[in-house]
């Protein structure tokens, strides 16, 4: 009984296989963060190593990403990650919801919620003091964006609208 049991789990593993999520791997970068702020060089390579895999168009699988079910699971966290900030369709977005979004950035280091624990178990993490620089420096692109675009646009614009219901 446990034979069969066994041979009918490697089946299925074996089938699931043939199952793939489509990959994180366009790189478009044309309304990437990038293109309208300055983003010191110190800061993007925080972005491309600690941020980017799941707030980006262009994500680094680990090895296993090819092994399902972890493959669907890596690719239902990066597609949450990209739906809550995509760095690389930024620029996309109108001028209040990145404004937004810096606050969030910000907010979400603050809090301690980026990055996610669970990354951290499929990730090399960086050893604590470079993850707190990194925190920092991601928190000051942040505020001086903000800065920017307080000093770029009209207060009013930088207002998000309240969705009527």
């Amino acid at each position: 009984m446990l034979k069969k049991i066994l041979t009918v789990l490697l089946v299925i593993f074996v089938l699931i296989q043939f199952v793939r999520p489509e990959k994180n791997t366009s790189n478009d970068q044309t309304y990437d963060v990038n293109a309208k702020y300055k983003v010191p060089t110190e800061v993007d390579l925080v972005l491309k190593t600690a941020c980017n895999d799941c707030h980006s168009n262009k994500t680094n699988y680990p090895w296993y990403a090819n092994i399902q079910p972890a493959a669907w699971w890596l690719s239902d966290h990066v597609n949450e990650g990209k739906e809550h900030l995509n760095f690389s369709n930024f620029t996309q977005l109108p001028v209040a919801v990145q404004n937004h979004k810096f606050e969030e950035v910000i907010e979400v280091i603050d809090e301690n919620k980026m990055p996610l624990e669970s990354y951290t178990l499929y990730v090399d993490c960086m050893p604590m003091p470079d993850c707190l620089m990194a925190k920092n420096l991601i928190k000051k692109l942040g505020t001086e964006q903000m800065d920017y675009l307080k000093a770029t646009y009209p207060a009013d614009s930088l207002v998000m609208k309240r969705r009527k219901s």
